[in-house]
């Protein structure tokens, strides 16, 4: 990975849990969709947060899910509100999007894995991606949701493009799908064996949905998440 200085260039609120987080590299970055940063706190603290931007994009953005005070990444919320200037490493991650492949594609995401996702989608519309690509994102509840509008306007910038963002336990407003993020997916598609499935979430969920969409005929080979390093 390659040590790169950022100028925090915003911190945002997308929910009570939810910030995005924007970073101005002092340098050009290379990287590919889907890969991630490892954030420095110290030389002995580096944490892994999924690139939700895409690249080529001027700015870093990572979308950092904090649901404690005194957690893991409410520290990291804390160190960037204290600093105009951070350190992260770049890039890691072997689950990036593989562009030589015509496959149709599905992308899934539970809760903040959307960055990983996100920066996925914003590669393919870029390269005008002329395949299928299902985009499942599953949220808790009504309040966890954000960015809904803006995903289904890149996704609308696809050829064949489509967007199920899944609540499992809405309110009485919601009007689109329900559930745990798999089972529309599962309800929509008769069989999984044609398609590179791309993958975030709980490690606990990916590895469920990698039996799950095998049974349902995915081929292992063509499924991609980062937690398959340790699951």
């Amino acid at each position: 990975m390659n040590t790169i200085n950022c100028q925090v260039q915003s911190l945002t609120p997308l929910t009570d849990n939810v910030f995005q987080v924007l970073l101005k590299p002092d340098q050009s970055v290379s990287f590919s969709a889907g890969q991630y940063l490892n954030f420095v706190m110290s030389e002995d603290d580096k944490r892994p947060f999924s690139i939700a931007s895409s690249p080529g994009s001027e700015l870093i953005e990572l979308q950092i899910g904090a649901f404690a005070a005194d957690g893991w990444a409410m520290q990291v919320i804390e160190h960037i509100q204290n600093n105009n200037n951070v350190t992260v490493e770049m890039p890691g991650g072997q689950a990036q999007l593989r562009t030589d492949s015509l496959r149709p594609i599905i992308l899934l995401a539970g809760g903040t894995g959307f960055s990983y996702i996100k920066s996925i989608l914003g590669d393919l519309v870029s390269r005008k991606a002329q395949q299928p690509v299902l985009v499942y994102w599953g949220l808790r509840d009504t309040s966890a949701c954000y960015q809904l509008d803006e995903t289904q306007a890149l996704v609308d910038q696809l050829s064949h493009g489509q967007f199920m963002p899944v609540v499992e336990t809405p309110d009485e407003n919601w009007q689109g799908r329900v559930g745990k993020v798999h089972e529309p997916l599962l309800h929509d598609v008769i069989s999984l064996e044609p398609y590179d499935i791309y993958m975030a979430g709980r490690f606990d969920m990916v590895g469920f949905l990698r039996s799950e969409f095998i049974e349902h005929g995915g081929i292992k080979e063509h499924m991609y998440a980062d937690a398959f390093a340790f699951i």
